[in-house]
């Protein structure tokens, strides 16, 4: 008797992308994070294969309105290292929600990605605007709720 197997996506097929509207009006930083890097990474979609881009894009709106609970507004830290001696940067979740929002979104989809080029690639499909404004209208992104 001779199986089906299933059928696995090969760089010659091309795989449909869509565009997804997320607003992140108050979601839970983690919540939301680890729900976008699902999206992108394609584990939604049967066809997804983890050596494959089989992922959609994501744009965020209202990125500052998004929450964490316990004291992480004013005890968790962000830090950078330039790469000199004594170039570690340190900032707060609150300084950096005032400046920039956006990054905090960014950094924790990051973490939740793999950490090689795949991830890089995958990192560039996730948008995210301060406001509830983006300018992929042209895309017809579709709304997503995220709980």
């Amino acid at each position: 008797m001779k199986t089906k197997k299933t059928p696995v996506p090969d760089g010659k097929t091309k795989i449909e992308k869509n565009f997804y509207l997320v607003d992140a009006t108050g979601k839970t930083l983690g919540r939301l994070a680890s729900n976008i890097a699902r999206i992108l990474l394609g584990k939604h979609k049967p066809c997804y294969v983890p050596y494959a881009d089989t992922g959609d894009f994501v744009i965020v709106v209202n990125a500052e309105k998004v929450k964490v609970t316990g004291r992480k507004i004013t005890d968790k830290v962000y830090y950078r290292h330039s790469g000199y001696l004594g170039g570690l940067k340190k900032e707060t979740f609150m300084s950096l929600m005032e400046k920039s929002p956006e990054t905090i979104i960014e950094h924790a989809v990051k973490g939740m990605l793999p950490h090689n080029r795949l991830g890089r690639a995958l990192l560039k499909k996730l948008k995210v605007y301060r406001g509830p404004n983006h300018p992929h209208e042209a895309q017809k992104p579709v709304a997503l709720e995220i709980k």
